[in-house]
């Protein structure tokens, strides 16, 4: 008998068959390292500096009973906690994307299909239509409202900085005010770069450290560029961008080491300095996106986190990186509902 017949033939257990198939594997395999699970390293990393209070932050913080929750292995029992400040309960997935959800023995196999890139429908037909594709779509976004949190380190030696454009999309969006609704994408009102065109910026250092971000509607200016990308970068650090003179303005106001390349491509290398890393890094980006057929404006910056996440661990569908992803994601606070999904809007 293979694998599959085996996999076949425990799907048919109830909920006690499982619990003694899986009693009966642990006892066989006790000299076999088992892998740590999602839920026991979320713990582990949440609570490492003590528990703390999801609520207000206190550290006065008790065990307070357990509470039982439904796997595909069967009911299992988790820790609950409770603060001695606000007297709130909370347990370890609480402000999570995982809070409250029904079928967490989902999430795992969801990020696979994330990893890889699928469309939510397609991801639907892999979880075995169990969890329908709008389901999955503010599963998408709470994990991608918590990647966007992860911080971008302060770079270092030579730093390549660009901005790209995406049209203005309001997709998904009833009863259009500002103009008539786009078919298939559709174009820009205006040629080049307009108030159609939305503005991301993208720094990247020779160690792959990235920022992405997006700065607003139409032309890059030299406020929006420091607030976004201000803090990580330093007099210390050689800036190589092209020649728009926003760029110029910033790294003067600065006193940074500034290189310039022109869009006529006749000068894109002067010695070790050149923004061919930050192109190709538009390039890779671009081809990613347009497999969703455009992306509302109002959740660019969640793609582009998502895309960055990718990047970092080079598309690769490891056992890992699926686990990562999936513990990274509930490091950072995630409050938003779906009905906050829904009707958040572009404020940018």
């Amino acid at each position: 008998m293979d694998l599959k017949e085996l996999k076949k033939l425990a799907d048919t257990l109830d909920d006690n068959g499982k619990r003694e198939l899986i009693y009966f594997l642990q006892s066989r395999t006790k000299g076999v390292a088992l892998p740590v699970r999602a839920i026991d390293e979320i713990q582990e990393q949440k609570h490492k500096d003590g528990l703390v209070c999801p609520h207000c932050k206190n550290h006065s913080v008790v065990r307070f009973g357990k509470y039982a929750v439904r796997t595909r292995t069967g009911e299992v029992k988790r820790q609950r906690y409770r603060c001695k400040s606000c007297r709130q309960t909370f347990n370890d997935l609480t402000n999570t994307p995982l809070q409250r959800t029904r079928r967490p023995h989902m999430w795992v196999r969801f990020i696979e299909c994330m990893i890889e890139g699928f469309s939510l429908r397609k991801c639907a037909e892999q979880l075995n239509d169990e969890v329908t594709h709008v389901t999955l779509f503010y599963w998408r976004h709470k994990i991608l409202s918590a990647l966007k949190q992860i911080p971008t380190e302060a770079f270092q030696d030579i730093v390549e900085m660009d901005e790209t454009y995406f049209l203005y999309s309001e997709k998904g969006k009833r009863n259009i005010a500002e103009r008539k609704p786009r078919k298939r994408g559709g174009k820009a009102k205006y040629r080049g770069i307009s108030h159609d065109q939305v503005c991301v910026l993208v720094a990247r250092d020779r160690q792959k450290m990235t920022y992405s971000g997006v700065l607003g509607r139409g032309r890059i200016r030299t406020t929006k560029l420091d607030e976004a990308i201000g803090g990580h970068l330093s007099d210390s650090n050689v800036l190589c961008t092209d020649s728009w003179r926003a760029f110029s303005s910033y790294a003067n106001s600065k006193g940074m080491t500034h290189y310039r390349f022109k869009s006529d491509g006749k000068q894109r290398v002067k010695g070790v300095y050149h923004i061919q890393n930050v192109n190709s890094y538009h390039s890779r980006l671009k081809k990613w996106m347009d497999r969703f057929n455009g992306v509302a404006t109002k959740y660019l910056q969640n793609y582009l986190a998502w895309f960055r996440y990718l990047d970092s661990k080079e598309y690769e569908n490891t056992a890992s990186n699926k686990k990562n992803m999936l513990v990274k994601s509930c490091l950072f606070t995630v409050t938003d509902t779906n009905t906050k999904l829904r009707l958040s809007a572009y404020s940018c």
